[in-house]
């Protein structure tokens, strides 16, 4: 079975297979096309509408069954919300996914990072990839619900009553990626088996687009002025960040929905290494509606998340581009924050995952993990080759095992051991996700072994790739 962190993707068996999260949760799904787009009510599936062709919701249970899908479709994302509506998840145990196969044979669990405030998360998604299917792990938390959600997926959340239009309000996606769908709804002629949500938004007015030469000056001022306020330093406008924000809005644009990963299937962190930027830090904020940047930087100073992004310390580089969609008139901001890579950063990052994984052995009473340079060096490639060829597996495109990278770099240690990861955006996050892992955890706090090595890359679909070998 595989222990999944966020951004971890593994490929799927022939036939169904059930999904499962138990405890005091509702667990529904969307049912989209290769444009991210349901094609109507009926891909809704929840507890008033439990079942769909090739999905069906039982208790808290879903097995889906890729052949049986509807025509057209290709993704299948999976969600959790409280049972009692409004509650935030953070006040509930943790949700824990867990995939199982014919006859039952577990296939993969995935424990996302606890939530806080957030009311909804995308667990996971179920997508074709060429002539089979893939699971990938998501976790990604919406503090303001399923309007937040819907949001997130670039559509307008409609009330059951008349409304007028609410203020023009930026829409937003990080993290990692959710496709793009319509707006969440009870299908009609049924009500709701649990109460809806006090209040949802109206749909959102069309925004103007901005002027064509964006002043990339007057934000940059902007963003520093901010920043000066937590003492960060200024970050200094980068033409690749530039660039690759470009291309990334015109892809956005072009299909008329958010996403870190456009309609070609390429990531905007696979456009800024595409530049030749090599990055140790990343950041980005994809956002519809500000009409200019001085409503872009006032959106992201009054967001939590995007204000910790404007904020942060790590970023020296930044980039910033818009583009339209012509039939809609949307406005598709990109944002991207960096640090560069460096021969020096690089030892810090991984000397502080060293650190940290030694102070978890510390207090499980286990003496500390020796550094091996050739460890490093195996790690270090296989990092860099999962961000420049787009896999993440322990298994790599020809076949080798973490032992025979290990012996590749001239490494005799008699027992290897390997955790990887993808998405997370440092040593102290990719450590915690793997202290929550239990497979992970077993790796680091496994007596026999007396040495590591660490590799990370930045690039490919999920942003990051972070490598731990163990040996003994």
């Amino acid at each position: 079975m595989s222990e999944l962190v966020p951004g971890g993707n593994l490929p799927l068996p022939e036939g169904a297979v059930t999904v499962r999260v138990a405890g005091p949760f509702d667990v529904s799904a969307l049912v989209t096309d290769d444009h991210g787009k349901v094609g109507g009510d009926a891909d809704f599936v929840f507890y008033n509408q439990p079942s769909a062709p090739g999905a069906r919701l039982s208790g808290d249970s879903l097995t889906i069954d890729p052949r049986r899908l509807r025509a057209g479709a290709s993704r299948v994302t999976v969600v959790v919300s409280p049972a009692d509506p409004g509650t935030p998840l953070g006040r509930l145990p943790a949700p824990v996914l867990q995939v199982t196969g014919a006859g039952g044979r577990p296939l993969a669990r995935f424990a996302p990072p606890r939530p806080r405030q957030e009311t909804v998360l995308l667990l996971a998604e179920i997508y074709r990839r060429g002539d089979g299917w893939k699971l990938r792990a998501l976790g990604q938390g919406y503090a303001d619900g399923l309007a937040g959600l819907a949001r997130d997926f670039g559509v307008d959340v409609m009330d059951d009553t008349p409304t007028t239009a609410a203020p023009s309000v930026p829409l937003t996606v990080s993290g990692a990626r959710p496709a793009a769908g319509p707006a969440l709804r009870t299908p009609s002629g049924s009500s709701p088996a649990h109460p809806p949500p006090p209040t949802r938004p109206a749909p959102l007015p069309r925004a103007p687009a901005p002027a064509a030469s964006t002043d990339l000056a007057a934000f940059l001022t902007l963003v520093n002025s901010a920043r000066s306020t937590t003492g960060s330093s200024p970050v200094m406008l980068d033409p690749r960040l530039t660039d690759a924000a470009r291309a990334h809005a015109s892809a956005m644009a072009s299909a008329d929905r958010l996403g870190v990963e456009g309609p070609d299937g390429v990531s905007v962190f696979q456009r800024l290494t595409a530049t030749g930027y090599a990055y140790l830090t990343v950041g980005e904020h994809l956002v519809s509606g500000p009409r200019d940047p001085s409503e872009f930087v006032e959106y992201c100073l009054r967001t939590e998340q995007p204000r910790r992004t404007l904020h942060d310390q790590a970023f020296s580089h930044v980039g910033l581009a818009h583009a339209a969609n012509g039939r809609s008139g949307d406005v598709y901001w990109t944002a991207l924050w960096a640090g560069p890579l460096t021969p020096a950063a690089l030892t810090r990052t991984a000397d502080e995952v060293v650190g940290l994984t030694n102070r978890e052995r510390a207090r499980a009473g286990l003496p500390p993990l020796g550094v091996d340079p050739l460890l490093a060096r195996a790690a270090q490639a296989y990092s860099t080759d999962m961000a420049v060829r787009a896999f993440y597996s322990h298994t790599s495109p020809e076949g080798t095992q973490p032992w025979d990278r290990a012996a590749a770099a001239g490494s005799t240690r008699r027992s290897i051991g390997e955790n990887i990861a993808c998405g997370q955006r440092s040593a102290a996050e990719v450590v915690e996700g793997w202290m929550n892992s239990p497979g992970h955890r077993a790796n680091i706090l496994k007596p026999g072994f007396t040495h590591i090595g660490i590799g990370f890359a930045g690039g490919g679909p999920a942003g990051t790739y972070w490598t731990q070998l163990f040996g003994a």
